[in-house]
């Protein structure tokens, strides 16, 4: 199918469910014959096993995008779980669907309403809806006002200013693999279970909603059923998971170890700044240096490399601060939000 956004998909996913297959959705602003391509590398038309409801692809951002095969079992707990720390009352409560139906955040959505005979519209200036998921760039834009719903999941890195969080907003931690997100504000959903692996930092998590295994057949899950996420973090004396971001983004600078999204979530406060990615580029003297490429909130004032290196070294160890400032128009990014940063580059890259 294609994921185009409206009514025909949503009930259309749960009409190839009632045939007794399952789906897989392209997104419609691929390219024909990227989608082609798409839909041939995930075996489109291929058999699936019995159980299996969801192919979905990965966000893609790192490299080729892998077929993640989710069964009728994981999306109901999925959604279970959501809607339960949600406290979702389907006789009150209707999803507002904004985000690509051919990731798992926005089909989330779509797959919670079925499990739950939830109401669902994708009219933004519907007033019946009272909850919604988002990515933050969508509301840094203004193009959701997070005041008029009763909860809002927003996945993705926590990038919020200082202080302007509203206390509606959900921040959610997961992937394709764990049928969205599966980490509310840091507390795992009921049935979850969240470690951190002590020899590298990297988190593992296990539950009901975890992948089968990617089409190819391949399960990137232990023996036991942990699966390692490939993000690092740390879990809190209150036992709330923090993450640190992907464990192949950190720049290594002078023997340093230095995570973008901390240093983003600083540089994001400055007021001259209205977007910002951070990603390490080589360097003959520190092995690689922090760069942070900036979309100015006013084209006529940028930041300068001094404010920005200031305003970190303020909450951050020196070594974080940014030794180059790229200016740019607008930020690389996939569907779904995310940053492209093998994207951003350097004019002597």
């Amino acid at each position: 199918m294609t994921a185009e956004p409206g009514p025909a998909t949503a009930w259309g996913i749960r009409r190839v469910w009632h045939e007794g297959d399952a789906v897989l959705l392209a997104d419609p602003r691929l390219p024909v014959p990227a989608r082609n391509e798409l839909l041939a590398s995930l075996g489109a038309g291929d058999d699936v096993e019995p159980g299996d409801a969801l192919v979905v692809a990965t966000s893609g951002t790192t490299g080729r995008p892998r077929g993640v095969v989710l069964t009728f079992g994981a999306l109901l707990a999925a959604a279970l779980a959501s809607c339960a720390r949600l406290d979702v009352d389907p006789e009150r409560d209707c999803w507002l669907s904004i985000l690509p139906l051919a990731h798992i955040g926005g089909l989330s959505v779509i797959t919670r309403c079925h499990a739950t005979r939830t109401r669902f519209t994708f009219d933004p200036a519907d007033p019946a809806a009272t909850l919604v998921s988002a990515v933050p760039t969508q509301l840094q834009r203004g193009d959701v006002d997070p005041r008029r719903f009763r909860r809002v999941l927003v996945g993705g890195s926590a990038d919020w200013r200082a202080g302007e969080r509203p206390d509606n907003v959900v921040h959610t931690y997961g992937m394709t693999e764990t049928a969205g997100g599966l980490v509310y504000d840091g507390v795992p959903l009921d049935g979850v279970e969240v470690r951190v692996d002590p020899a590298d930092g990297q988190i593992h998590v296990r539950g009901p909603m975890l992948l089968r295994c990617y089409r190819d057949g391949t399960d990137p899950k232990s023996p036991d059923g942990w699966l390692a996420t490939g993000d690092a973090g740390r879990i809190d004396e209150k036992g709330r998971l923090h993450v640190d971001g992907r464990m192949g983004d950190v720049i290594v600078t002078g023997g340093e170890k230095v995570w973008p999204d901390a240093v983003e979530r600083v540089v994001r406060r400055h007021p001259a700044v209205g977007d910002v990615a951070v990603a390490g580029r080589p360097d003959d003297e520190w092995g690689h240096r922090v760069v942070a490429f900036v979309v100015p909130a006013d084209g006529a004032e940028p930041p300068t490399l001094d404010e920005l290196r200031g305003i970190v070294k303020e909450a951050l160890p020196a070594y974080a601060a940014p030794k180059q400032v790229v200016i740019v128009d607008s930020l690389p990014r996939t569907p779904i939000g995310k940053v492209r940063k093998s994207e951003l580059t350097v004019d002597n890259d």
